[in-house]
């Protein structure tokens, strides 16, 4: 199968469509990541995202919206809580667990009785559902356990024969995933940190959020957004100036160091790790200064895809 990268402009956006309603898979950008989107009602293409991916059956998947009449088709039971989010964040990086609607498929949900929904605060991803007719089943991208796709190219990397169709929206704007927060019970639960904070979400709801390890949103059961090189993390410069007397092509992230480096920040991580992975780095070194580790989100995912003893252990949440 061959591979096209095309721009989101309106022709190509018709190629995309036709594509989705043959039950094929088409890459589209967002503000988050790029998304590998299938019909939600066609189960078929919804397998394939799991196979060309390699991600495990149980592991979620987001349901893209373009409007807000779509809920109805895909949720049920749906409280307050959510509409005050949505009012606030829709469109926007937020993902909000709710009750499962019964005609929604449960290879979508992994088998649960919750579904992931979110609206892209992207205008590729916006035509391209409100043209397909319907919302779409998506994950990042790339195949699981890589780092998530912030280009069009880092998808090519990743599906090059395996899918027709990328659309470009050049790079996203966050470059890390939205935040997830379940409405399944009173109280709303982070399940995952992202541009939106907790404390945004709860200055809108007036009520405490907390803090789950439990694997209920997609991608949160296994470990991800790994690069091949080995990550390590340092809280101080001695230790990293000490560790890099060890000669090495390796990368290094951080901020105002006496050593070459690459200014850390969200936007790039991906895109840095991808980079590293392209010139075919051993290691990256993280510097993590007191300002780096007040970001929830980015940290996050650092951790998250360390091969650092300490963290190696904690991959249950994505």
């Amino acid at each position: 199968m061959k591979t096209e990268i095309l721009s989101g402009e309106k022709k190509n956006l018709a190629i995309a469509g036709k594509l989705l309603k043959n039950s094929e898979l088409v890459a589209f950008p967002t503000e988050t990541v790029y998304g590998l989107g299938a019909r939600i009602s066609d189960e078929k293409a919804i397998r394939k995202v799991f196979q060309i991916k390699g991600r495990p059956p149980d592991n979620p998947l987001i349901v893209h919206i373009s409007k807000l009449d779509s809920i109805a088709k895909v949720a049920e039971e749906i409280p307050a809580d959510f509409f005050r989010l949505q009012e606030r964040f829709f469109p926007g990086p937020l993902t909000v667990i709710l009750k499962k609607h019964k005609g929604l498929s449960f290879l979508i949900t992994g088998g649960r009785d919750s579904v992931a929904i979110r609206m892209p605060h992207h205008p590729v991803a916006e035509k391209l559902i409100s043209l397909v007719g319907e919302p779409l089943a998506a994950p990042s991208a790339n195949l699981s356990g890589r780092p998530s796709p912030t280009l069009a190219s880092h998808v090519f990397e990743d599906f090059n024969q395996y899918i027709p169709l990328i659309l470009d929206g050049g790079p996203c704007r966050w470059g890390l995933e939205s935040t997830v927060v379940s409405l399944l019970s009173e109280t709303p639960h982070l399940l995952r940190p992202g541009v939106i904070t907790s404390e945004e979400i709860e200055e809108v709801l007036q009520k405490k959020v907390q803090r789950s390890s439990e694997q209920l949103a997609p991608g949160m059961k296994y470990r991800h957004y790994a690069p091949k090189a080995a990550i390590y993390t340092f809280d101080t410069l001695d230790t990293l100036l000490s560790h890099l007397q060890t000669p090495m092509e390796r990368l290094i992230l951080g901020k105002d160091l006496p050593v070459s480096h690459h200014t850390l920040n969200s936007r790039d991580l991906y895109y840095h790790f991808r980079m590293a992975d392209a010139k075919g780095y051993k290691e990256i070194c993280i510097f993590l200064d007191p300002q780096i580790k007040k970001q929830e989100a980015l940290m996050n995912r650092i951790f998250k895809a360390s091969y650092d003893p300490c963290y190696k252990t904690s991959f249950s949440l994505l």
